[in-house]
């Protein structure tokens, strides 16, 4: 058995081996000792070699779902060696033949199909990266949907898709990885390494073919060498892993960045579309406006959030479907069929791969149902172009609707083994075999009756196990009275408190019984296997049904999101307008709401001309809300380019083609950088990658270095954003010299969030309004963050010396030199003068509300006025 085990083994030598020994599965040697630890579960040692103990731990096969998901979640890659023969077989061969085993599937983070192991309502991609000579590609695919979509693009623009698509998983040429390190470090992928013959564009061509069985590619779209070497390699790596055994994959559906809204990796995670920051779903866009309710839709809305439109058409279409939903009156009974439509996507993968059970057959018998149902009460109804095409995807399966529903029963088991699944009157043969074994419990109950009588043994029971088969069992005090019965009752075995037996005609009975029940099995499964190929033969059409069920989903998500959120239709043109009136953060919004506190709205206006940039310079202190506004404009753009309403009164957005977002930084240790590096990488990056229909959002360029540099560099990027790039786009600042350039530059303007100072304490309105700001306020920021008060005293001694100065034109230098070291260290701030307390104070505490008549009320109403006066 070890000799089989390595040999198995060196062919998965960077793989966990699952060796499937009866009900479970073993490891061995370093895969043991790897699995242990990260499964907390016990080493143990079994047999030797070379003299040495061999390591070993295991897990039940009933329960390897979930450490075959802590293993990839932890990096590891699970090869899955199944007996493909039971010991009866091997026997056949000689009396120590090993039962034949071999990896059935290699368990990888990109090609999980289980439900166990997924996320539903997010995709998991496989992705591969492929270039030929000086031209890249990307493909990816879902194989739990059958997904399967192809891209060529620039080096350049590596990161900002990958980021996009946030594969789990990334396939890449030997060679490739080190041309790549750097940005796949930045996104943190390990890729998987293949060689180069997977990735050879030549045998792509004809592993794409068989797998679509077509002669020529030319149907799918005209590929480029790139682009079949990454849809090659896919292909290649998925039969290497489910051994032969190709999933359901769609035609290959190709992407152009050119179609796409690009956000890059730091713009992404600056404005958390569906990661946090903390790294959560939690607190993300998508979390907030997901108001979807099958795992379809809520696929389909990632896919929009992570990848907003260019194209007018597109983008009409989608505004159009959710209109339609946001005007309709027959949302709530759409949403409700909606609600109960499954996963079908998914179903039809595990059953292509057929990893599937008689659970998928009901998904799709269901899916189906409610697809009729929805289709039905959308009769007559008068739909936008996108939502028709998708309702006219919804018919057309009566056939399959109604083989489905006569063949299963309403709720079936998870697995074929477990029988059942079959509804009683859809097969003779089937109910015949079922009748004989069901009436063969009822015989054996008869049989038990009889034997208790015979004997007189009350406590005489027939029973079953999986060893001795059917047995008469009667307790240790009554075996003296059986044996007497003569060589009627054959003895079988004897226990601790019990003694079993037999009869002849029980073992007859038991042939019948087990053949009948084994027949019944057999029959479930070769029906099974019918009613899968009845589905997958039309598994293309039932992909587009879904795809249907997902579309109408998402827009009557999106249509609830914006009538109970009170959000507006954007007007999408093709000019370089950016006019928003009391625009919000959909995300701060809903946090403040479940607080009970208000969202400030405010206007922002970026219409820029055809030759002319239109950049908004923000001052205003820390905390007042300026990197809210920033982000909440940029969510507002990509919100009305996905197809969805926005969180405006009113919104005029000409297309956007890139958004680049620099709010916030920290250290990159890893590599080196300082927080001030990334800040100038993404600044950079900025810079060189805008064009004229981009937006951009820039918070506090310039910050991390010292005062002159930083303000430099924050002038001159202004500079290059206005003349250059000629952008749409907003710049927080603390350097209110930069303010001057709102007289220099014609598309530069001033806006400040206000602020108010009350007995030396700043309170925040939140709002924007035309202007520059008169200083930063930071003092007061420092004093609401905790800071003691001997330390706030100290830097408004500082901040005061330095402004005197600099009115006078004395260099700070001198000016620290002259004042006095540690001078308030050991003070406080004197603390007010104790007033007692006012007339109205006095009045008001001699009154109580509880004991007033509506008229004393009003009295003392007048008196309270009359004080204040």
């Amino acid at each position: 058995m070890m000799a089989q085990y390595l040999e198995i083994k060196a062919q998965y030598p960077d793989a966990l081996l699952f060796y499937r020994m009866g009900d479970f599965y073993e490891m061995f040697f370093d895969d043991a000792v790897a699995a242990s630890e990260a499964l907390d579960i016990a080493l143990t040692k079994r047999g030797k070699h070379d003299g040495d103990d061999i390591p070993m731990c295991g897990v039940p096969v009933h329960a390897a779902e979930g450490y075959l998901l802590t293993l990839i979640r932890k990096g590891f890659r699970v090869a899955v060696g199944e007996q493909l023969e039971s010991p009866e077989e091997a026997k056949k061969r000689g009396y120590k033949a090993v039962v034949k085993r071999d990896v059935v599937r290699l368990v990888t983070p990109g090609t999980l199909t289980e439900e166990s192991l997924l996320e539903a309502r997010r995709h998991n991609f496989l992705a591969a990266l492929g270039r030929v000579r000086d031209d890249w590609a990307l493909s990816w695919c879902d194989i739990s949907t059958g997904a399967f979509h192809v891209m060529p693009l620039a080096q350049a623009r590596i990161g900002a898709e990958l980021a996009r698509l946030a594969p789990s998983e990334l396939l890449v040429s030997e060679g490739v990885e080190d041309e790549l390190r750097e940005v796949l470090g930045d996104l943190g992928f390990e890729p998987t390494v293949l060689g180069a013959a997977s990735f050879d564009s030549t045998a792509a061509e004809g592993r794409l073919a068989t797998l679509f069985g077509v002669k020529s590619l030319a149907g799918f779209g005209s590929f480029e060498r790139a682009e079949l070497s990454a849809m090659g390699a896919l292909v290649d790596y998925l039969d290497i892993t489910q051994k032969g055994r190709l999933p359901l994959l769609q035609p290959p559906r190709q992407e152009a960045v050119s179609r796409l809204m690009q956000i890059d990796a730091a713009t992404r995670r600056n404005l958390e579309l569906t990661h946090s920051m903390q790294g959560g779903r939690a607190g993300s866009l998508l979390s907030v406006i997901d108001r979807t309710v099958t795992a379809g839709g809520a696929r389909l809305l990632e896919r929009r959030v992570s990848s907003p439109s260019r194209e007018l058409d597109v983008i009409r279409e989608r505004l159009d479907a959710v209109r339609w939903g946001v005007e309709g009156t027959w949302s709530d009974t759409l949403r409700e069929a909606l609600r109960r439509v499954p996963d079908l996507d998914r179903a039809l993968s595990r059953l292509g791969l057929d990893r599937g059970g008689p659970r998928d057959l009901a998904a799709v018998r269901n899916a189906l149902a409610e697809a009729d149902t929805v289709s039905g009460r959308l009769e007559g109804v008068d739909l936008p172009e996108l939502l028709g095409r998708s309702r006219d995807c919804l018919t057309g399966h009566d056939a399959l609707l109604d083989l489905l529903e006569a063949a299963l029963i309403a709720e079936p088991p998870l697995m074929v083994r477990d029988g059942g699944f079959i509804a009683p009157g859809y097969d003779e043969a089937l109910d015949s075999a079922r009748e004989l074994r069901d009436e063969g419990r009822g015989i054996i109950a008869k049989m038990q009756g009889e034997y208790s009588q015979e004997t007189g043994i009350g406590s005489l029971k027939i029973k079953h196990n999986n060893v001795l088969g059917y047995f008469i069992e009667v307790t240790a005090t009554h075996a003296d009275k059986m044996h007497t019965l003569g060589d009627r009752f054959i003895h079988r075995q004897t226990t601790a408190n019990q003694v079993r037996f037999t009869t002849v005609e029980l073992s007859e009975l038991e042939t019948r019984i087990l053949n009948a029940g084994a027949e019944a099995l057999e029959i479930e499964k070769r029906l099974y296997d019918t009613l899968k190929a009845a589905i997958l033969d039309v598994a293309p059409a039932l992909s587009e049904l879904a795809l249907a069920l997902a579309e109408f989903d998402l827009a009557l998500g999106l249509a609830e999101l914006a009538r109970s959120r009170d959000w507006c239709l954007p007007t999408v043109d093709n000019s370089r307008a950016f006019h928003v009136e009391r625009g919000r953060h959909p995300v701060v919004e809903a946090a403040l709401q479940k607080a009970g506190e208000p969202f400030i709205a405010n206007d922002c206006d970026l219409n820029a001309s055809a030759d002319r940039a239109s950049v908004t310079l923000l001052t205003g202190p820390n905390m007042a809300g300026k990197s809210t506004y920033l982000r909440q404009n940029a969510l507002i753009a990509l919100l009305a380019q996905m197809g969805s309403y926005v969180p405006a009164e009113r919104a005029h957005i000409g297309l956007v083609s890139q958004i680049f977002s620099r709010v916030g930084a920290s250290d990159d240790l890893a590599r080196g950088r300082s927080t001030f590096m990334v800040e100038m990488v993404e600044t950079a990056a900025i810079l060189n990658q805008a064009d004229e229909r981009a937006l951009v959002i820039l918070d506090e360029i310039g910050r991390g270095t010292a005062t002159y540099d930083g303000l430099s560099i924050a002038w001159a990027t202004l500079e290059h954003l206005h003349e250059v790039n000629r952008v749409r786009g907003l710049f927080a600042t603390h350097y209110h010299e930069m303010t001057v350039l709102a007289g220099k530059l014609e598309g530069v303007k001033n806006a400040t969030v206000a602020v108010k100072e009350w007995e030396g304490d700043v309170i925040f309105l939140h709002e924007v309004k035309d202007g520059a700001a008169d200083r930063s306020y930071g003092v007061q920021v420092a004093q609401l963050a905790g800071l003691p008060k001997p330390v706030i005293a100290r830097a408004r001694a500082v901040l005061e010396a330095l402004e005197k100065g600099e009115r006078d034109r004395t260099s700070p230098k001198a000016l620290i030199d002259d004042l006095p070291l540690f001078s308030a260290a050991a003070r406080e701030e004197p603390k007010p003068e104790q007033k007692g307390p006012s007339a109205v104070e006095q009045r008001l505490s001699g009154i109580n509300p509880d004991d007033l008549s509506p008229r004393e009320a009003l009295q003392a109403l007048y008196e309270l006025k009359g004080l204040v006066s």
